[in-house]
């Protein structure tokens, strides 16, 4: 069943409207109402086109936590064979909301760490809603010390609101276990390459993404914090939220523009969950394309020009 985002009301209504005439037909076969479904099919084919040509900020945030999306579990489940997930961060716990493991791409072995949102209530409490604590990024910096130690590439694929801020996650050292993972993303000896798929909240996203390639997907974002967030902080109004997806910068357009990432995967025609394979498909591809420019990289050339991108970044200015 199609889940349908508050911009998207019109569209919901002509779709709709298609499918309860279909619906009818099928009850009464002397019916002929092809001619009027399909009207309304190119018109709302023509809506669709028309409310995803030029998406503001805050859509695009409603576009990248749409429930359907693919998630992590999706693509990996997809795009990768002999996964063996690894769990725990041999401390305190393991952490439902970070899958990884060792697994095969295109029959290359590799690493592969993500965020998992979960896809309905009970998977989304298990998960956390994506939103990993200290032992999920302890989990992740376990993977990639074995990562680096046997020259594996690791693949990140990033979909968090942000970090668990609760209060058992403080007392456990939330921002010391992110900016371990980040010290450790820097200095892998082997590949690291991630893909925004939906939300890269705040440091939790950069945990996972300080890579020596970094894509994302055409309707995701990648902030330092959410926009509702973000305008509690500045106007003490979260309702102000517009506002500030715009004056964030978080769209995968601007991001490029500044140098923050390197690609832009294009989705299907109304964002990935209209479409989730062709969506796989394409993060699928720019992997590979990702993984073979980096291949055959001396360790500390890429850990040199690892530290090289992330400190240059910045250097455009927001009047990019």
């Amino acid at each position: 069943m199609t889940t349908y985002l508050e911009f998207e009301k019109p569209l919901a209504e002509i779709e709709g409207k298609a499918e309860e005439l279909r619906a009818l037909a099928r009850k009464n076969e002397e019916m002929d109402v092809e001619k009027e479904a399909a009207a309304l099919d190119k018109k709302a084919a023509q809506m669709l086109k028309d409310l995803y040509k030029d998406l503001t900020p805050w859509r695009k945030c409603q576009v990248a936590r749409h429930p359907n999306r693919p998630h992590c579990k999706d693509y990996i489940d997809a795009l990768f064979t002999e996964f063996t997930p690894l769990a725990g961060d041999r401390n305190f716990a393991d952490d439902h909301a970070v899958m990884g493991g060792l697994a095969r791409f295109n029959d290359q072995p590799v690493v592969v760490i993500g965020h998992e949102k979960g896809h309905d209530t009970h998977s989304r409490i298990e998960r956390n809603f994506g939103m990993a604590r200290p032992e999920g990024y302890r989990k992740a910096v376990r993977l990639m010390d074995m990562a680096d130690r046997f020259g594996l590439p690791v693949v990140t694929l990033i979909d968090t609101p942000g970090a668990y801020p609760g209060k058992g996650a403080e007392e456990r050292g939330q921002s010391e276990a992110i900016a371990r993972s980040t010290q450790k993303c820097l200095g892998v000896g082997a590949p690291v390459i991630s893909v925004i798929i939906g939300e890269g909240g705040s440091g939790g996203a950069v945990a996972f993404a300080t890579a020596d390639r970094i894509a994302m997907l055409e309707h995701s974002v990648y902030s330092v914090i959410s926009p509702e967030g973000c305008a509690s902080i500045l106007w003490k109004d979260a309702e102000k939220m517009r506002e500030a997806a715009e004056a964030l910068r978080l769209t995968a357009q601007d991001l490029k523009k500044l140098d923050v990432i390197d690609r832009i995967i294009k989705e299907p025609l109304g964002g990935a969950q209209r479409d989730r394979h062709a969506a796989i498909e394409a993060v699928g591809a720019e992997i590979a394309a990702m993984l073979k420019e980096l291949g055959g990289k001396a360790p500390r050339e890429l850990i040199l020009a690892r530290r090289k991108k992330f400190l240059a970044m910045g250097s455009k200015g927001l009047a990019a």
